[in-house]
């Protein structure tokens, strides 16, 4: 498929999806949103960037997907745990431009990845940092630690309460959820919330598990 065919389907299926969602991007952050694809689809070509390659999918699962938690984004300080190819964190991060991010991850060629988008794209409230989770101390806590199949949700808790503010909260987005992987973290946090997910044109189950943290 062309480019400028693929492009004008992406942004056909970009325009639904959001509506379906009941999302409200303006033009100049869904054409972000549409460069950031193509350019993660041309890196894709020469490196193992992402698990998705198939261009129709490209949209719901990995923008529309990443989107899914906009309503659900609280604080001014955000860490994307574990980001890969910026994900979800730069489509938050053009979609929320009023919050400043932090994307993490320790693999050398997805962190100059998401440094190129953050170029091309001018997101100038994206910083990219290097490193293992363990080994991340950052200056300041942050208000909301967000991750997207990173890891199991009691090895979270204990890989990012380090980095999680007073009163700030841990959002982990999951697939199918497990009874036991819940009770396992629901005496660690001051609340847990479960909310399920609505990605358009995604059939699986999607969820966001939400801990919060009190002084």
């Amino acid at each position: 498929m062309a480019t400028e065919s693929r492009t004008a389907h992406w942004h056909d299926q970009l325009t639904s999806g959001l509506q379906q969602m009941g999302l409200q991007l303006d033009a100049v952050q869904q054409r972000s949103l549409l460069d950031y694809l193509l350019l993660l689809s041309k890196w894709n070509n020469a490196f193992n960037l992402t698990a998705v390659r198939d261009p129709s999918e490209m949209v719901s699962r990995q923008l529309l997907d990443s989107l899914s938690i906009l309503p659900l984004l609280s604080g001014s300080t955000l860490l994307d745990v574990g980001t890969g190819a910026g994900l979800p964190g730069v489509p938050l991060a053009i979609a929320r431009p009023d919050i400043s991010f932090t994307l993490l991850d320790s693999n050398g060629k997805k962190c100059r990845f998401v440094e190129q988008a953050k170029i091309e794209l001018c997101l100038e409230n994206v910083r990219v940092e290097r490193c293992r989770i363990e080994q991340f101390l950052p200056a300041e806590r942050f208000e909301m630690v967000v991750s997207r199949a990173f890891a199991a949700l009691p090895e979270m808790l204990d890989l990012c309460s380090h980095l999680i503010s007073k009163k700030g909260c841990l959002l982990a987005m999951k697939g199918a959820l497990h009874s036991e992987e819940i009770k396992a973290i629901a005496g660690r946090c001051a609340e847990l919330k479960v909310h399920r997910l609505n990605v358009a044109a995604c059939a699986a189950q999607r969820h966001a598990v939400v801990c919060l943290f009190s002084d």
